[in-house]
């Protein structure tokens, strides 16, 4: 029996957490392997075969400020984390993406069982952001192999002397081919002449607060102009359904917000009829963009975190959207801070929905980026890298 243990959080995490556990399923069933895995994770990772110790999709948040509610439970889940360590065997570890908490636990592990391999899966873009002249994380001094999923992130790492492989973007196996028009627009209970704006405000609870009221407040607007703008919004926690409709209520929006756990289920067809995306930075722009749906891009955190990030940490970023770092360019507009506002996403919405020539531009860095993020298969060769550690 092999036993894994894989620590990640927040939305995204739980995602890609799912995905690699079916893969490591589905591979180590090829070799004729028996594989248990352990999780710090989500609903999704559980539903694909993981023994949940915590539910940590709704532990998240950007920012000193923002992280502070989260200080104590944290701490707790660490002490749950270290017994279960000293009690368990195991034989390997997969970290994902979840900076801070995965580093600490990595570094933890290393120094106290040093012979039990450790993989990151998703690492930090450190190769993309930096802070003050040029600070890094140190997962390479705890990290026996780092699973990258952009190509420049495997050059940064294996420059500094880690062991990376580049599997390529998990979001590749997510991606189908779109559902028909007709069907989709049956499905959601669309006429033909009616536009579909979709919302993704939020993976952690803070963006409620900071992200949701102005992409709402702008959903108002554009529906204003045209009544015939249908809104939805899919919900990243089931925690978050009712805070969204309360948000989508309080500005007036005619929208329906779809329960995270139907989220999935539905994103085809809202793909497929979606005229335009507001919505926060992060793994959603990836599939957005895969799916072939304009988007803009925004971000705020508190005025506390953004003066100690500017003046305190000089912490520097090109771009805040995973598709415009990958690019290098400012492909889809991004709004952070004061910019991120609703007359300013009003602005730059309303071309975008009337007008099919000025969504061309976007198309077309879509597909640029579909060329640079690998090929088909990157959960399965990140599974099969991981059990490769384990047998070999």
């Amino acid at each position: 029996m092999i036993r894994l243990l894989i620590s990640t959080g927040e939305v995204s995490g739980d995602l890609q957490g799912g995905l690699l556990i079916e893969a490591l399923h589905q591979e180590a069933y090829k070799r004729s392997l028996q594989l248990e895995v352990i999780a710090l994770g989500g609903p999704r990772m559980q539903s694909a075969g993981a023994e949940l110790i915590a539910n940590t999709a709704p532990m998240g948040a950007i920012g000193l400020w923002e992280a502070l509610p989260l200080v104590i439970p944290t701490l707790k889940l660490q002490a749950r984390v270290d017994k279960f360590l000293q009690d368990q065997q195991l034989d390997l570890v997969v970290l994902i993406d979840y900076m801070g908490p995965n580093i600490r636990l990595g570094n933890r592990i290393k120094n106290r069982m040093p012979d039990l391999p450790i993989v990151y899966y998703i690492a930090p873009q450190e190769w993309a952001w930096r802070v003050g002249e040029g600070g890094t994380t140190d997962l390479i001094s705890f990290s026996d192999t780092i699973l990258a999923i952009f190509e420049k992130e495997a050059e940064f790492y294996s420059g500094r002397g880690g062991n990376v492989t580049w599997v390529g973007h998990p979001m590749l196996d997510t991606f189908k081919d779109l559902v028909d028009q007709n069907q989709a627009r049956e499905v959601l209970g669309l006429k033909p002449n009616e536009k579909v704006l979709l919302l993704f405000p939020a993976s952690r609870k803070q963006e409620l607060r900071y992200i949701m009221p102005t992409l709402a407040a702008t959903a108002s607007r554009l529906q204003k102009k045209d009544p015939s703008l249908k809104v939805f919004v899919p919900a990243g926690l089931s925690s978050f359904e009712e805070p969204l409709n309360d948000a989508l209520k309080a500005s007036g929006v005619v929208g329906k917000v779809i329960p995270a756990k139907k989220v999935d289920e539905f994103k085809p067809y809202l793909f497929s009829v979606a005229d335009l995306a507001l919505g926060k930075s992060g793994t959603v722009n990836m599939e957005l963009a895969l799916n072939n749906v304009p988007q803009l891009v925004g971000y705020r955190v508190s005025r506390v975190t953004a003066f100690l990030a500017r003046k305190v940490l000089n912490f520097e970023v090109d771009h805040i959207s995973p598709v415009n770092l990958l690019l290098k360019e400012r492909l889809i507009p991004e709004l952070v801070q004061d910019d991120f506002n609703v007359d300013t996403l009003f602005k730059l919405a309303m071309p975008l929905l009337s007008n099919p020539e000025v969504r061309l531009p976007m198309l077309e860095g879509y597909k640029r980026l579909k060329k640079k993020l690998g090929e088909p298969g990157v959960t399965n060769r990140a599974a099969n890298a991981i059990l490769d550690l384990v047998v070999s």
